[in-house]
């Protein structure tokens, strides 16, 4: 049984993407990936926040375990609530 896996690591704006391949351990966490990828250092102004993780789509925690070939996602705060942005479309139709 292996003792490390592979798994990516992505955060995206407008502008621009980055995914992190990192090798860890068997047993680490979404925050232990994010961690080992950098890009928390890497990429300017960008603050993780814990409510806004999720794997493959799917919201998780920063202590989930992730599994070989998962691919963490950082995400970005909404600008816009979607109820208030249906809201507004609604207004404009």
């Amino acid at each position: 049984m292996a003792d490390r896996m592979t798994v990516e690591v992505v955060y995206a704006t407008p502008a621009q993407r980055w995914l992190r391949e990192v090798s860890l351990p068997v047993g680490s966490t979404v925050a232990e990936a994010i961690e080992a990828s950098g890009l928390a250092r890497e990429v300017p102004g960008l603050v993780v926040d814990p409510a806004r993780l999720g794997v493959f789509s799917r919201k998780v925690t920063p202590d989930q375990l992730v599994g070989e070939g998962d691919r963490v996602e950082i995400y970005r705060p909404l600008m816009l609530d979607p109820k208030e942005a249906r809201r507004r479309r609604a207004h404009e139709g």
